[in-house]
């Protein structure tokens, strides 16, 4: 089975408290480790977590408030004085190459990391051949995007199948397992008859946003469901005022998108445990659960 850990490493919302960091969390997925936003003391959060930072290949920003992104200066920092041999990809609403020039500007930093920088639009944005990211906007004050990770289907060898014909272990397999038609004995073998196809995993994230349609067609068949509930359902006038969104309100998108999980974050600092809002939640969608800080969810 493909190792596939989420880890959070930040889950309050504007204001962090001594339990809760700013807010991020990060994909652990084969030679890949992708972060979903950056807010202030991640670096020292993974250090927490016993993450080494040099297992970042990827940072997805959803938008550039400062409790998203005030951990990137030290980061970086940090990176560029490691042995990091690999190019940073950053992925991030428009503005994010200026942000980052005026970022460089303002800091001094020792060395310089290669790194990608590109602004995404809505749609996928990055593909290889074991999965993809997608963004969908959302709405909030400033331009924001909820991400979706999207891991591609996987051919199994029918172990039973391949036993019966007396295929034995080696290239032979390696070649049906890439969906290829083999020769063995005289006969030819097929795919269909030899392997099976396991469903890739699906991770969304829904950012700083008030309830919107892009909000369903990232949760859509999610495995796991990463969404802000800054929130209880009795302030939904507050959330609303300051665009965000509520416990139930998120477990309404879970529901509805037929997701799997549902995992809370990004909650207001006047929670001092999360009990409410995952009670709220799980009126509506019971598989709910409340992010804390340095929790490992396994996908």
């Amino acid at each position: 089975m493909i190792k596939m850990q989420l880890t959070f490493l930040g889950t309050a919302a504007m204001v962090p408290t001594k339990d809760r960091n700013h807010s991020g969390f990060f994909l652990d997925y084969k030679d890949e480790g992708i972060l979903f936003d950056c807010g202030e003391g991640i670096q020292r959060q993974f250090r927490m977590a016993g993450i080494k930072i040099t297992r970042v290949t990827k940072i997805l920003i959803s938008h550039w408030h400062g409790d998203h992104v005030l951990g990137l200066p030290g980061l970086i920092q940090t990176l560029g004085a490691s042995e990091y041999s690999e190019v940073l990809e950053i992925y991030g609403p428009v503005g994010t190459k200026e942000r980052f020039k005026a970022m460089f500007d303002a800091f001094v930093f020792d060395r310089r990391l290669d790194m990608k920088i590109e602004e995404v639009k809505e749609g996928i944005f990055f593909q290889n051949k074991n999965f993809s990211l997608e963004a969908f906007e959302l709405e909030h004050k400033v331009k924001t995007f909820g991400f979706r990770f999207v891991e591609e289907d996987r051919r199994r060898i029918d172990v039973k199948a391949v036993k019966k014909l007396g295929i034995p272990p080696g290239p032979l397999l390696g070649k049906l397992q890439d969906n290829k038609v083999v020769t063995f004995k005289g006969k030819k073998i097929s795919p269909k008859d030899t392997t099976y196809t396991v469903e890739g995993k699906k991770i969304a994230y829904i950012a700083d946003t008030v309830l919107c349609n892009n909000c369903y067609k990232l949760a859509k068949d999610a495995d796991v469901l990463v969404c802000e509930s800054t929130y209880a359902s009795n302030l939904l006038s507050k959330a609303e005022e300051y665009y965000h969104m509520t416990s139930k309100q998120a477990a309404l998108i879970a529901s509805k998108a037929n997701a799997e999980k549902l995992i809370l974050t990004h909650f207001s600092n006047r929670y001092k445990n999360t009990q409410e809002l995952e009670e709220d939640a799980r009126n509506v969608f019971d598989n709910t659960l409340c992010a804390y800080d340095l929790m490992k969810v396994k996908v």
